[in-house]
């Protein structure tokens, strides 16, 4: 008997199908559940960390906000102690400044009155010079005596004070050696002398280098009070060069010839020609330019000639004042020219620069 195979039933397999698609459904859910409860936690720490970063910041920025409120007060306090500070100077500069304008009104009128007073003229001062500020006087050095002689070096160092500049000079012309400085200089200081010759005195100017020539109309004694006197003698005196050789002793034996009671030297160093015969002398064995042909002469024959000629020609009883010129390469001048006047009881003097 043959048997009929029945037909699966829709309805059961629907049911199957539904029940594994529920269960897939529920574990895919609880998946997904357990998957959000692992990653909770570690967003949780994400947060805290940056809650504490920002609460950290919040902490910085509170502490720097402190420190500029405080450097701002000190800046402030600062900026009000200099501000005191400059009110007490200002109020200090406006007392200086009347003070200031009260002296200035004072000198003014100090002014007005010394101007308002008559200097009378001394009557010693026969030769004018027109100077703002001349000082009227060295120190220790007084022009006195009865008979007075003034002995001006006129020689070609008395242009300049440095080598160079007199070598320069000697190849010039005459008229730049007459508007030399150092000439123009030694010309005042003649004309200062003359100024303090005292009323009563007589006085004589030897002017001297190779040679030896007197000034003035007279060629002798002249008296201090006649004002023809300085005339005559600066008119002489304007028309000399300054050039050649220093022969002290050329000059000495003139001035010997009138015997003075003071004699005041103008010059600027030791003497480089004399009168001796200098190869009959021991000490001057060695100066070729004393007793042979050499064109220069050393530091140590100029001490000795002019210690020779001091021995030969300087004259007893007589005071000496040396006026001593700058010269560049000279330097024993000043130590034999002072001992020279320190024996007669006079002086040597070495005048600033600005004088007279």
């Amino acid at each position: 008997m043959a048997y009929r195979r029945k037909k699966a039933e829709g309805s059961s397999l629907a049911f199957l199908d539904i029940m594994s698609c529920g269960l897939g459904a529920v574990i895919l859910v609880f998946m997904l559940v357990k998957q959000k409860i692992d990653e909770t936690p570690v967003e949780i720490d994400n947060l805290k960390q940056d809650i504490s970063q920002l609460e950290q910041a919040r902490d910085d920025a509170g502490s720097t906000l402190e420190q500029i409120r405080q450097q701002l007060s000190s800046e402030n306090a600062r900026y009000q102690a200099l501000k005191k500070q400059l009110d007490e100077k200002q109020s200090s500069l406006a007392s200086q400044s009347e003070e200031v304008q009260r002296s200035e009104s004072a000198l003014e009128e100090l002014k007005s009155s010394i101007t308002s007073i008559e200097i009378p003229k001394q009557q010693a001062d026969l030769v004018e010079a027109p100077r703002i500020n001349e000082e009227n006087y060295l120190l220790g050095l007084k022009v006195e005596g009865p008979k007075i002689a003034i002995l001006v070096d006129t020689s070609a160092s008395m242009t300049n004070e440095k080598l160079i500049d007199i070598i320069r000079t000697k190849s010039s012309s005459q008229q730049n050696k007459q508007n030399a400085a150092k000439w123009l200089r030694t010309k005042n200081v003649v004309q200062w002398l003359l100024a303090r010759l005292p009323e009563n005195s007589e006085v004589v100017v030897v002017a001297f280098s190779e040679d030896a020539r007197v000034l003035g109309d007279q060629k002798g004694w002249q008296k201090a009070s006649s004002p023809q006197t300085a005339t005559s003698i600066l008119r002489d005196l304007n028309s000399v060069v300054p050039e050649g050789a220093t022969n002290l002793q050329k000059g000495l034996n003139t001035v010997n010839q009138f015997s003075p009671s003071n004699l005041y030297v103008i010059t600027d160093g030791l003497p480089t020609k004399g009168e001796s015969q200098y190869r009959s002398l021991n000490p001057f064995s060695s100066c070729s330019s004393l007793t042979g042909n050499a064109q220069t002469i050393s530091g140590e024959c100029r001490v000795k000639l002019f210690q020779q000629t001091i021995n030969e020609s300087g004259k007893r009883g007589m005071q000496v004042d040396v006026i001593m010129l700058p010269l560049e390469g000279d330097p024993d001048a000043v130590n034999q020219y002072w001992v020279w006047a320190a024996t007669t009881g006079g002086l040597l003097i070495s005048p600033a620069s600005n004088w007279p």
